[in-house]
């Protein structure tokens, strides 16, 4: 009798394998034939979940995508806005390995897009989930809407960016208090006005 394969779980362990392949060599050395290989499959079983590269990088950029939403959802809720908007923000943060890993992996799939035009809607998906809970945190801090609450949220938006871009140039033992820290300065700021 043949074997039955979980076919979600396969294109679940194909992304994961797209994205170790993308942190130890590039993005550029993302095949079919090197993601199957790392994944321990062979090609013809990959091409059946995914017929081509497009595919493959589509859905393991909205894994990654959904993970980190999930986690960010997971959060339990905290006693007060700044602490649950400092909290959310870390989990935005590479300062774990699996957040570090997500990052790394979607700066390298925002640079493929003007060669895979189809990744564009990911891509922009993600980056109006960020601002959306951006905007969220800053509303929940200031208790309710204001009008100028949406350039704050950009600002609060371009701070993180900056601060996971800044992150990432860092060696992976570094000391991140100073991230935290200036997140922490800015969310009480954003409390205080």
């Amino acid at each position: 009798m043949p074997r039955l394969i979980d076919r979600d779980q396969r294109r679940v362990e194909l992304a994961e394998a797209v994205w170790r392949v993308i942190r130890e060599r590039g993005i550029g050395a993302v095949s079919v034939r090197i993601v199957a290989e790392e994944a321990g499959v062979a090609v013809g079983s990959l091409r059946h979940l995914f017929p081509n590269r497009a595919g493959l990088l589509r859905y393991s950029a909205e894994l990654m995508v959904q993970r980190a939403t999930d986690r960010i959802r997971g959060l339990p809720p905290a006693a007060d806005p700044v602490t649950h908007a400092e909290d959310i923000i870390r989990e935005l943060l590479p300062l774990s390995p699996d957040s570090r890993a997500e990052l790394e992996v979607n700066i390298a799939l925002i640079a493929e897009t003007p060669a895979l035009p189809e990744l564009a809607d990911v891509r922009d998906a993600a980056t109006a989930e960020l601002f959306e809970a951006c905007r969220l945190i800053v509303a929940g801090l200031q208790g309710g809407r204001r009008p100028t609450q949406e350039v704050v949220a950009r600002r609060l938006h371009a701070l993180v960016d900056g601060v996971a871009l800044h992150l990432l140039t860092q060696p992976d033992d570094s000391d991140t208090t100073w991230a935290t820290q200036i997140i922490g300065a800015e969310i009480r700021h954003i409390a205080a006005s």
